[in-house]
């Protein structure tokens, strides 16, 4: 495919084996493996790096000067946004769904550092966070600027374009891989792999209650995604787990943490609450119900998100053991 992109992440990311944990969850030493794509190095990094090298190579090619996104309060693509305009020069505006916390922690705080104009907005569900940052565009247009809109995740077709590219490298890393395991909020990851592997057997995402109807545009944005990279048509069904993400997105769960304390007590791995844990509660819950089986070669995408652990209903509830906490992402 055109390797039209800015170079913005620390590639290839690490390929590193899990036996501990393997060996915790009943699977073969050498079968399990963790992709450190929270490795990718920009603003604390995390998957969506790879996707704005490509997006950002188009809104310079389109003679853009401000980049405009949105997410969740603890989205990790605004902060990563944010710091991808601040090392290329451009301006950069963001929406964050929620409304304006009292006292910011995690996330947000790395967005008040990176400078960031930020757009709140109360209303959190997924579409009204889309037309609030095409609201945004619009009003940096008639102020007279030259605004790149991303969606949510930058889950574009341009923007997968990025894990098409990191499942080649993946490949290289591990021929035989049989299954990837990775987060899905908005979908573009999801889509890109399954673009970049050829087969949607090979993936299995695991909502984590960001997008309504997730389970339609991945196979949707997959075709799209492969037509634009010179890949054929993906085969095989869609593999989505949409019974990990509780009472909705950024709800921690008992299974969250019974994930989040085994990666960290077997491998030192640190995951988040609101992405990478339930991700591997999911990757859990297929090893235990058969649908991962002993002796496939299994890799968990880590993609990031570290930052939101020190949000301060998340920190709270780490600190307590299992618990609840508020069901909203904290500030």
């Amino acid at each position: 495919m055109a390797d039209d992109r800015v170079a913005l992440a620390h590639l290839p990311t690490p390929l590193e084996p899990m036996d501990r944990l393997a060996a915790e969850i009943g699977l073969p030493p050498g079968t399990l493996w963790v992709k450190r794509d929270d490795c990718t190095g920009l603003a604390g990094g995390g998957n969506k790096v790879r996707k704005l090298e490509y997006l950002c190579a188009e809104a310079i090619a389109g003679g853009c000067d401000t980049l405009v996104t949105g997410g969740g309060r603890q989205s990790n693509h605004v902060r990563i946004t944010a710091a991808a305009a601040n090392r290329l020069g451009l301006a950069c505006t963001v929406v964050l769904a929620g409304g304006r916390p009292s006292h910011p922690t995690g996330n947000v705080v790395l967005d008040y550092l990176l400078g960031a104009d930020i757009v709140w907005a109360e209303d959190d569900g997924y579409y009204a966070t889309e037309a609030a940052i095409e609201a945004a565009r619009d009003r940096l247009r008639v102020e007279g600027r030259r605004p790149y809109a991303m969606p949510i995740g930058g889950a574009s077709v341009t923007g997968a374009l990025g894990y098409v590219r990191a499942a080649d490298e993946l490949a290289a890393q591990l021929p035989d891989v049989a299954v990837v395991v990775t987060a899905d909020g908005s979908g573009g990851t999801h889509a890109g792999l399954v673009a970049g592997l050829g087969d949607h057997r090979r993936v299995l995402g695991v909502d984590v209650g960001t997008r309504p109807d997730l389970g339609e545009r991945v196979p949707e944005k997959a075709t799209e995604v492969a037509e634009r990279a010179g890949r054929p048509s993906p085969t095989g069904d869609l593999r989505l787990d949409r019974d990990r993400f509780g009472a909705g997105y950024g709800a921690p769960t008992d299974a969250c943490r019974e994930a989040l304390d085994l990666a960290a007590r077997c491998e030192g791995l640190v995951l988040d609450p609101v992405y990478t844990g339930k991700a591997m509660a999911g990757l859990l819950a297929a090893v235990r119900d058969g649908r991962i089986t002993p002796g496939e070669q299994v890799v968990f995408l880590h993609t990031g998100g570290l930052p939101a652990l020190f949000a301060h209903a998340y920190a709270a509830w780490i600190a307590a053991g299992v618990g609840r906490v508020d069901q909203r992402q904290g500030g």
